[in-house]
């Protein structure tokens, strides 16, 4: 990861976490992307530029080796995540698995391009994380859990072992899925919450345990 220059699409929150990650894998950030004409950039000296287009006006004037590309969006925006790879993926661009440093990865599990591991996350043994995931800080992805791709698991929440979760599945902060179970496709668990069975896809569920959001 030494040297890396990483385009981080997204001028947020999140990209404020991507550029200390970067800083200290030895990257560093020389662009940032967003649809907003209002973003500043929260990196001194790159530029934000203009969506797609201000995308491949970058790159046509870039000299030297290809950079990285890596995506700033967190929530439960899986489905955004996976669009913007694909632009990435289209320019040419790598698409790096950025773990931190001080994060842990066991040599037996997979991590799909353009997932972040972040600090105090860990990912156990024979885990499966798909492409666009973020396993937020202090976020726990237990042994053989499979995690699809666009899924995010939030700061402090915890994936018991064998626990799948589908495409852009989202576990919310503090939220605890017990052992063996099968979150569908767009789930959505709110903050807190315990899951004690399965979810169909697109279920929504908060509280302890967990039950269909009402209201």
């Amino acid at each position: 990861m030494a040297e890396l220059a990483c385009i981080v699409w997204g001028s947020s929150g999140h990209a404020r976490v991507l550029r200390d990650l970067l800083d200290d894998l030895g990257g560093h950030i020389v662009a940032l992307v967003d649809r907003d004409p209002q973003a500043v950039s929260v990196v001194e000296g790159a530029p934000v530029l203009a969506g797609q287009a201000g995308l491949s006006g970058f790159l046509e004037t870039w000299q030297g080796e290809r950079p990285g590309g890596c995506v700033a969006i967190g929530g439960a925006r899986g489905a955004d995540r996976r669009e913007v790879l694909g632009v990435f993926a289209a320019a040419g661009l790598d698409l790096p698995a950025l773990i931190h440093p001080r994060g842990f990865v066991a040599q037996s599990a997979r991590i799909g391009d353009g997932s972040q591991v972040l600090a105090q996350a860990a990912v156990a043994a024979d885990a499966r994380i798909g492409r666009g995931c973020i396993v937020n800080h202090g976020a726990v992805v237990d042994h053989e859990c499979v995690l699809g791709d666009g899924v995010h698991v939030a700061p402090g929440a915890t994936l018991c072992g064998c626990v799948t979760l589908g495409t852009d599945a989202f576990v919310g902060a503090g939220a605890t899925v017990l052992p063996r179970l099968h979150i569908g496709a767009g789930a959505v668990i709110g903050a807190g919450a315990v899951v004690t069975r399965d979810l169909a896809p697109g279920a929504v569920v908060t509280g302890t345990p967990a039950r269909p959001r009402t209201g």
